[in-house]
C-alpha cells in the first residue's frame, strides 16, 4: 500500500534564531521518509511519507531542538570585514546554467560542469594558487579522493559529522560471491536501485571513505614527524564528498566538490600569524574582484549531542572565520572560504611535533564550485558585466591556457 505524502510543522520559537538554520539542516537526517524541509519564520515545515504519521518525525525534531537548546553557551558574533558590491545580475543563475546546458544535474548536489563554468573553476583555482598559496611559499601536494577510516577517526570526524560519511567498499574476494552478484544483475535485466542486496554477505567491512576534507591527508602524511624550524605550509586541491541529504537542494551544497586548501602546520605563533595573513588575502581578493561579501566568525555544523559545547567554543575562541558571498536572487549568503585554527588537536592526534610539543595546525579553504556559483550569481554570464580586474585576469589566463 502506497503511503501518502503529508506535512507537519514544528515551532522553533524557543531557540535562538541563529540556530534555526542548524535545526533545519539536521532535521533532514531524522527519518528516511522525509521528502522536504523548509523554514517559514519560526516554523519548521516537513513533508514526508512516513507510515507512522507525524508523531515520530515531530518527536525526532523535538530531540534536535532539545539538543540545540541545552545550556546557555552564547554564540559570539564578530564581523571582521564587510563589503558591498554592485551585483548587476539578479536572476536565478542555476536555472540559467541548467537551461543553457552549462551544468547538468545528475542527482541532488551532483553536477556535471561544462564551459564556461568548467573554465571558471580552473581559473579560480589558478588564482587562489598564484595570488595566495604562492604568497605563503606553499608547497604543492597531491592527495587521493579516498581516506582511511582510521585517519578519519583521529580527526574526530565520526563523532562530529557522522551524517556526512560516504563509505567505500567492494565485493568480497570470493569467486562464488562475485559470480552470484554478476548473475543477479544479469537476471534482473541490469542494475535496479530498488533491488535487495545482502551487503553483509557480499561486501567486507569498509576500510576507506570518500575524503570529506582536503587537509586531513596533509596531517596523515606528516604522522610521526618532528618538524624543523617554525613549520611548513602546503597547498592541495582535492575532490571532497559530504552527504547532506535534502540539504543538497540548498544553493551551493554539493555532494561532490573541489576544495583548494593552504595548510599551516608548526609552532603556535607561526600558524596564528599566517592565519591572520590569510584573512588579509581574502579581503584583498574581495576588493580586487568587487565582491559583495562578509568575513565573520562561525562554527562548523556539528551534528552530535555536544553541538552547543563545540560550536560555542569555536565561536568564542574565534577558531573559524568564514568568507560569505551574497547570492542576490535568494537574498542570502553562502560560505565560500573558511580560515580555521585547530590548536594542537591534529598535531596531538597524528603525533606531529615541533620540538617536544605537539604541532599547531590551521588552514585556509576555498570551495571552488561555490566561488564560481557565487560570482556568477552576482555578475552573470556576460563578461562585459564582470569587474574590470577580474575580466582582464580571466582573459589573460585564457590566452596562456590555450
Amino acid at each position: 500500500m502506497e503511503t501518502k505524502t503529508s506535512q507537519c510543522t514544528v515551532s522553533l520559537q524557543r531557540l535562538d534564531p541563529n540556530q534555526h538554520g542548524q535545526v533545519k539542516y539536521a532535521s533532514s537526517f531524522v527519518d528516511e521518509a522525509i521528502e522536504q524541509v523548509w523554514l517559514d519564520g519560526t516554523d519548521l515545515h516537513i513533508t514526508h511519507h512516513s507510515s507512522n504519521g507525524d508523531a515520530r518525525i515531530i518527536s525526532q525534531v523535538e530531540r534536535l531542538i532539545e539538543r540545540f537548546s541545552k545550556g546557555d553557551f552564547g554564540f559570539k558574533e564578530h564581523i571582521l570585514y564587510e563589503r558591498k558590491g554592485p551585483m548587476p545580475y539578479k536572476g536565478d543563475i542555476i536555472e540559467e546554467l541548467v537551461a543553457n546546458k552549462t551544468i547538468k544535474v545528475l542527482d541532488a548536489g551532483l553536477f556535471l560542469f561544462r564551459e564556461p563554468f568548467s573554465s571558471l573553476m580552473r581559473f579560480f583555482d589558478y588564482s587562489f594558487v598564484t595570488k595566495i598559496a604562492h604568497a605563503f611559499g606553499a608547497k604543492e601536494e597531491t592527495y587521493p579522493a579516498v581516506i582511511h577510516l582510521t585517519t578519519l577517526d583521529k580527526t574526530n570526524h565520526f563523532t562530529s559529522f557522522p551524517e556526512h560519511l560516504h563509505f567505500l567498499s567492494h565485493l568480497r574476494e570470493d569467486l562464488d560471491v562475485i559470480e552470484a552478484f554478476s548473475q543477479s544483475i544479469r537476471d534482473s535485466g541490469g542494475w535496479k536501485p530498488e533491488a535487495e542486496l545482502d551487503l553483509n554477505r557480499n561486501m567486507p567491512k569498509p576500510k576507506f571513505a570518500m575524503n570529506p576534507s582536503t587537509c586531513y591527508h596533509c596531517y596523515e602524511g606528516l604522522q610521526g614527524e618532528n618538524l624543523e624550524g617554525d613549520g611548513i605550509i602546503a597547498t592541495a586541491v582535492a575532490k571532497c564528498h559530504r552527504y547532506e541529504s535534502h540539504n543538497h537542494g540548498d544553493f551551493g551544497r554539493l555532494l561532490d566538490f573541489s576544495m583548494r586548501e593552504v595548510i599551516f602546520v608548526g609552532k603556535p605563533e607561526f600558524v596564528r600569524e599566517n592565519r591572520l595573513k590569510a584573512v588579509e588575502h581574502l579581503k584583498q581578493l574581495a576588493e580586487e574582484w568587487e565582491l559583495d561579501c562578509v568575513i565573520e566568525n562561525a562554527n562548523d555544523p556539528f551534528f552530535t549531542n555536544d553541538f552547543q559545547v563545540k560550536a560555542s567554543f569555536q565561536r568564542n575562541q574565534e577558531m573559524k572565520y568564514e568568507m560569505r558571498l551574497t547570492i542576490p536572487h535568494i537574498n542570502k549568503s553562502i560560505a565560500c572560504s573558511s580560515v580555521n585554527f585547530h590548536s594542537t588537536a591534529f598535531g596531538t592526534a597524528f603525533d606531529i611535533r615541533t620540538g617536544k610539543r605537539p604541532a599547531t595546525t590551521g588552514c585556509l579553504g576555498f570551495g571552488i564550485e561555490r566561488w564560481v556559483f557565487a560570482f556568477l550569481a552576482q555578475y552573470g554570464l556576460e563578461e562585459e558585466l564582470w569587474p574590470v580586474h577580474f575580466r582582464e585576469q580571466y582573459r589573460a589566463w585564457q590566452s596562456k591556457s590555450i
